[in-house]
C-alpha cells in the first residue's frame, strides 16, 4: 500500500501521523493472504465462530435458513431441467408448431411452479435471517463489553491493548453482516452445485469453462478487500481523531473556550485539512478498485468468449445438439452468475471475518488479562490493611511510580497521604483498592496476601471517591445508588446518604427531586455545578459505605476541589466521621488543612515514602510536610501594610554584632 500523505494539521495537533503499524497486531499479513484458494481453505474456520454465535442466539431460525437455502438450490436444479424440457419440445420435437407448443406446456407449468416455491423459500430465508442477525450482533457486543469490563486495570492503561479494543469494536457489526453473507454464499454454493451438475450432464468440458469465467472476478474481489481492510486498520486512529475533534466542537464542556478563545474556527480548519487527507486515501482506494475490477472484467469477458467459442465448435462438430446447446447457454449464464455471486459472497465473508477475527483476538487477549475469579475469602474481621515494601512501575515508564512504599491502615483510623503531583499518590490508591497488584512487596488484608484473595471480595470492601469521579448521565437517585447498584433501594433508603453529604438543598432544587435526570444531553435534564456534583459523589460514597457490613477501606482522593471553603470544612468533617471500627479512611488531598486531624500522615515524593507521623510530629520535624503546610498557610496570611510588621511572617534569627 502506498505511503499515506500526512496533513500538516495532523502533525500540528497530534505530533505526527496517526497510523497503525499492522506489525503490532500479530497479523504479519497472514490474515491478508486473500487469494481464492487461501480464502476457501480458511472459510470453515472463519465462518465457524459466527455460526456458533448464531446457534447460540436462535437455533430454530438458523435451521430454517439452512432448510430454505437448500430448498432454493433444489428448485434451481428443477428449473433448469424444466428449461431443458422446453428446449427439447421446441427444437428437437416433431410435429406442427401447435403440437410443439402443446408439448412444452408441462415444462412451462413446472418452471412457473418452481418459481413460486422458490420465492416463498427466499422470503422465509430473509425473514429468519433478519431475526438472526441482530441477535448475533447482540451476543458479539455483549462478549466484547464483558471482556473489556473484566480485564485488569493495567490492561486499560496499556496502549497496545487499547488499540486492540479499538480494532475489535468493528467485530460485532461484521458478525451481523456475516450472517447475510453466509446465507448468500450458501445459496450461491447450492445453486452452483446444481448448475454444475446439469452442465456436467450436458457436456463435461463446460464445467471448467464455467470456473474460468468466475476466477478473475474472485481475484479482483479478494484484492479489493485486502486493500480496503489494510486501509481501515491503518487509518483507524486518524478516524478516531477526527471524531474526537467533532465531539470537542459540539460538547458542552468545551463550549466556552470554543467561542471565547476562537478554538472553534481553529479546530474546524484543522479538521477540514485532516478530512482532505482522508479523502485522498479514499480516492486512492477507488482508483485502485476501478483498475482491479477492469482487469478482472476483461479477463472474465475473454473466458466467456472462449466458452461460447467452445460451444460453437461442439455444435459444428456434431458433439452437441442445438437443443442441448440452448440449455447449455442458459446454464452457463446461470452458473457464471451463481459462481460470480459466490465469489463475491466468499469475498465478503472473508473480509468481514477479518474483523470477526480481530474480535476473537481481543476476546483471547482479554481472557489472558482478566481479573482472576475465585481465591480465598477475605477475612471477615480485619484489624488492619498493610502495604509492605510495595513497588510498581508502569510499562511505559523508566522509573517506578512507587518504590518500596510501606504503610499501615488500622481499622477505625483516618490516614492521610500527601505529596506533590507525580509523587505516586494515585498509583498508591489503585494498589490499596486492589485495582493494581504490587510488582514486588505485599498488600495484606489482615494476615492474608491480596494475591491469594478473591478480588471481587476485595472490591466489595473498598469504597472510592475521587476528584474525577464518574458523573453518570442518569437520575440523581441512580447516581447515588451506583455506589452499590446491586443493593435493593427506594428513594427513602437514599435519604440518609443525601443528608449526610449535605446534598439535601441540591436535590430539593431539582425539578423532580431524586428522579431528575442529570445529563444535559437529554431533553428535560439538568446539569449540576462542580460543587453540587461533589456532594452527590459524597452521598454515593456514604451509600456504599453504609451498606457494607464487613471491614473495609474508604479511599477519598481530592474530594473538595470544587467546594467553597465553608463547604470544604464540612466535607472533611463528614469524611472523617465515616471512619468506624470496621472501616479505615484514606484521605488524599492537596488541602493541608484537611489532613491535620488525621491519625497518621504519610508523605510521598517521587514514588518514595519520605516522612510519616502525626501533624504535630511532622511540623516539628521541619521537613517536606512542614514546608508544604507553611506554603499553603502563607497564602491565607494577611497582606502586609507598608511600614507595619506582618505578625504571620517568619522572623529572622538575631545575629550578634561582631563589633
Amino acid at each position: 500500500m502506498a505511503e499515506p500523505v500526512v496533513s500538516d494539521a495532523e502533525s500540528e495537533l497530534f505530533g505526527g501521523p496517526l497510523r497503525y503499524d499492522l506489525g503490532w497486531s500479530q497479523h504479519e499479513h497472514a490474515g491478508l493472504d486473500l487469494t481464492m484458494m487461501s480464502a476457501l481453505r480458511s472459510m470453515p474456520a472463519l465462518v465457524g465462530a459466527t455460526l456458533r454465535m448464531a446457534w447460540q442466539a436462535d437455533r430454530r431460525a438458523l435451521l430454517a435458513v439452512a432448510v430454505s437455502e437448500i430448498g432454493q438450490g433444489v428448485a434451481a436444479a428443477v428449473s433448469l431441467l424444466a428449461v431443458n424440457a422446453v428446449m427439447h419440445a421446441l427444437l428437437a420435437g416433431s410435429g406442427t408448431a401447435a403440437q410443439r407448443l402443446h408439448a412444452l406446456l408441462p415444462g412451462l407449468l413446472a418452471a412457473a411452479a418452481v418459481a413460486v416455491v422458490n420465492s416463498a423459500l427466499s422470503a422465509w430465508s430473509t425473514s429468519r435471517a433478519g431475526r438472526l442477525e441482530p441477535k448475533v450482533e447482540r451476543i458479539a457486543i455483549t462478549q466484547y463489553l464483558a471482556a473489556a469490563v473484566g480485564v485488569e486495570l493495567e490492561a486499560i492503561d496499556d496502549p497496545d491493548f487499547r488499540r486492540l479494543v479499538d480494532v475489535a469494536e468493528h467485530g460485532p457489526s461484521a458478525a451481523r453482516r456475516m450472517i447475510g453473507a453466509c446465507v448468500a454464499a450458501l445459496n450461491g454454493l447450492i445453486s452452483l452445485v446444481t448448475t454444475a451438475g446439469v452442465l456436467t450432464v450436458l457436456h463435461p468440458v463446460l464445467l471448467p469453462m464455467l470456473i474460468l469465467i468466475a476466477a478473475p472476478r474472485g481475484w479482483g474481489a479478494m484484492r479489493v478487500a485486502q486493500e480496503r481492510y489494510v486501509s481501515v486498520m491503518s487509518w483507524i486512529e486518524h478516524v478516531r481523531a477526527g471524531r474526537l475533534i467533532g465531539n470537542l466542537l459540539t460538547e458542552r464542556t468545551a463550549a466556552q473556550e470554543v467561542r471565547l478563545h476562537a478554538v472553534g474556527a481553529f479546530l474546524l480548519s484543522r479538521y477540514q485539512r485532516m478530512a482532505e487527507s482522508a479523502e485522498a486515501e479514499q480516492e486512492r482506494l477507488a482508483s485502485s478498485k476501478a483498475l482491479t475490477e477492469w482487469v478482472a472484467s476483461a479477463l472474465s469477458g475473454l473466458a466467456v468468449a472462449a466458452t461460447y467459442g467452445t460451444m460453437f465448435w461442439l455444435i459444428t462438430a456434431g458433439h452437441m445438439s442445438l437443443a442441448i446447446a440452448g440449455t447449455a447457454v442458459i446454464a452457463v449464464r446461470t452458473g457464471s452468475a451463481s459462481l460470480g455471486a459466490l465469489v463475491m459472497n466468499v469475498n465478503q465473508l472473508h473480509e468481514e471475518s477479518l474483523y470477526v477475527r480481530d474480535h476473537g483476538r481481543f476476546l483471547a487477549q482479554a481472557a489472558r488479562r482478566v481479573i482472576p475469579s475465585g481465591g480465598d475469602p477475605v477475612p471477615e474481621q480485619v484489624a488492619e490493611v498493610v502495604l509492605d515494601r510495595v513497588t510498581y512501575r508502569y510499562p511505559d515508564r523508566d522509573t517506578a511510580a512507587l518504590d518500596q512504599v510501606s504503610l499501615t491502615l488500622p481499622m477505625g483510623s483516618v490516614t492521610a497521604v500527601v505529596g506533590e503531583n507525580g509523587s505516586g499518590k494515585s498509583t498508591l490508591m489503585k494498589i490499596l483498592s486492589g485495582l493494581l497488584l504490587p510488582q514486588s512487596g505485599t498488600l495484606r488484608w489482615g494476615p492474608a496476601d491480596i494475591t491469594g484473595l478473591d478480588r471481587s471480595q476485595v472490591f466489595e470492601r473498598v469504597s472510592l471517591l475521587t476528584q474525577d469521579f464518574q458523573r453518570w448521565p442518569v437520575t440523581a437517585a441512580m447516581n447515588i445508588r451506583l455506589g452499590r447498584p446491586a443493593h435493593a433501594v427506594s428513594p427513602e433508603d437514599l435519604r440518609p446518604s443525601v443528608d449526610y453529604a449535605g446534598a439535601g438543598p441540591v436535590i430539593a432544587k431539582l425539578p423532580d427531586g431524586l428522579r431528575s435526570l442529570l445529563a444535559r444531553m437529554f431533553r428535560g435534564a439538568i446539569e449540576l455545578s462542580g460543587g453540587e456534583w461533589q456532594k452527590v459523589g459524597l452521598a454515593r460514597t456514604h451509600w456504599r459505605s453504609s451498606t457494607s457490613r464487613a471491614d473495609g477501606v474508604l479511599i477519598v482522593d481530592e474530594p473538595t476541589s470544587a467546594l467553597d471553603p465553608e463547604a470544604e470544612i464540612e466535607a472533611f468533617d463528614r469524611i472523617r466521621r465515616l471512619a468506624a471500627p470496621n472501616r479505615a479512611v484514606v484521605l488524599v488531598t492537596h488541602r493541608m488543612s484537611g489532613v491535620r486531624h488525621a491519625d497518621r500522615i504519610y508523605v510521598l515524593n517521587a514514588g518514595r515514602l519520605v516522612e510519616q507521623g502525626t501533624h504535630d510530629e511532622l511540623i516539628a520535624a521541619q521537613g517536606r510536610y512542614a514546608a508544604m503546610f507553611d506554603a499553603q498557610a502563607a497564602q491565607y496570611a494577611p497582606t502586609p501594610t507598608p511600614g507595619i510588621p506582618n505578625p504571620a511572617a517568619p522572623t529572622a534569627p538575631t545575629v550578634a554584632d561582631p563589633a
